[in-house]
């Protein structure tokens, strides 16, 4: 038989001493174990060693992994200590999170499993229910929050938004653009949102943000320019050429219209279909595609202007700083002599917000890795097949993106 550490290392229980195991009639197996003498009587909330105030409610159980097929439990007195900052607590276990009935290293690995699978097979697997696992990862992120200050450091961020659900449900998204980490998440769309994170973040640290990128919403850039006296705002160039994509759509619709009521039907027709042949890039044009383009450059002047008009500024951002700026202003000149409505106005609102599309130019900082943790997110919304609450998606987003996932038990992180 092995020896009684060889059991406690198997069965993941850490600093105990294994006083048996018992097989109980339902054929689960269960360890009576106690601390070691170093670790009793401590505070569950802040570890301090402090004096016994009684035995509490008696013996408690803690669920464990699977012993092969087999429910294992830990068994174990819980004492009460008085705790000169947080009064009347149960004492620490060295296996076991505060307020929780599973192993450590069962909570680990449902955590670990809540960012890999759906919620029914981590449910399944471990043998609990989703409400169950919603409650193990808030334990998980809060013990990791406080572990280390995920808002400590940072210099260049990304803020987005993300719709989560039906009914203009948002999130409220910030990234770390050195790490790519998601390092803050709140429910909500709004400059009160904003200004919550920015008044967590303090005046010291934001005095440090260097760069912020987003996509030019107002509720963003005012809150930034106002506890962020130092940052540079970076306008996010996917969202500029979205704008000149909607101008060119929405000129390629009034001149359809304008065909077809002045009975032009096969003018009609032939613009109808051609709204990829104008959105898609060149390079991805197919031989059809590319051959309506042709046709529409030799029919309708006014709509292919439009479409180079949208080329060229998407260009702009693929060139380097010193072209990109002129390129950038005879692009300006350009839209606004074009006398195409939807163009004249788009050079009106680049023109507004040329000073952070010229710093985007300048310092490469966008909202790209914003736009891929967005995607993730869904993604992990997606794979469990939705969430009642923000609070959920929010924890089990920081969990997966946030640094704050723990490795499987027994295993070094790769």
């Amino acid at each position: 038989m092995p020896g009684r550490s060889v059991w406690l290392r198997v069965l993941g229980v850490v600093d105990s001493v294994l006083e048996g195991l018992v097989e109980e009639p339902d054929g689960s197996l269960v360890a009576h174990v106690r601390p070691k003498r170093r670790q009793r009587q401590r505070c569950a909330i802040c570890g301090r060693r402090s004096p016994l105030y009684d035995q509490g409610d008696g013996r408690r159980r803690w669920r464990g992994l699977d012993v092969g097929f087999t429910r294992f439990f830990v068994e174990a007195g819980a004492p009460r200590v008085t705790c000169r900052e947080h009064g009347v607590v149960v004492a620490q276990v060295p296996w076991a999170r505060h307020r929780s009935r599973y192993l450590r290293a069962f909570e680990d690995q449902v955590a670990w499993l809540a960012t890999q699978c759906s919620q029914k097979a981590c449910s399944q697997l471990m043998r609990v229910d989703w409400q169950t696992v919603g409650r193990i990862i808030t334990r998980v992120v809060e013990e990791a929050s406080r572990g280390s200050d995920r808002l400590d450091g940072l210099e260049r961020i990304g803020i987005d938004e993300i719709s989560w659900r039906k009914g203009q449900r948002y999130l409220t998204l910030v990234i770390d653009h050195a790490s790519g980490r998601l390092v803050w998440a709140a429910e909500g769309r709004s400059r009160k949102v904003v200004d919550s994170f920015f008044e967590q973040l303090g005046p010291q640290r934001c005095a440090r943000i260097s760069h912020v990128s987003s996509d030019g919403a107002e509720w963003i850039l005012v809150p930034v320019e106002e506890h962020c006296p130092n940052a540079t705002i970076c306008l996010d160039p996917f969202h500029v050429v979205q704008w000149a994509t909607n101008a060119l759509d929405k000129v390629r619709r009034e001149i359809w219209n304008e065909v077809r009521r002045s009975g032009q039907r096969a003018a009609a027709t032939e613009l109808k279909g051609s709204r990829w042949a104008l959105l898609r890039n060149p390079e991805h044009l197919t031989p059809t595609l590319a051959a309506k383009l042709a046709v529409i450059a030799k029919l309708n002047r006014p709509l292919y202007r439009a479409y180079l008009l949208k080329e060229q500024l998407r260009m702009i951002f693929h060139v380097g700083y010193e072209q990109a700026g002129p390129l950038l202003q005879h692009w300006l000149q350009w839209a606004r002599r074009c006398r195409i409505g939807p163009f004249v106005a788009l050079a009106r609102t680049i023109m507004y917000y040329r000073a952070d599309i010229e710093a985007t130019l300048l310092h490469g900082v966008n909202n790209g890795r914003t736009e891929s943790l967005n995607t993730k997110v869904r993604l992990i919304a997606r794979r469990a097949f939705g969430f009642r609450s923000a609070s959920a998606l929010i924890a089990l987003s920081e969990l997966a993106l946030g640094g704050l996932c723990p490795s499987l038990p027994g295993r070094q992180p790769w």
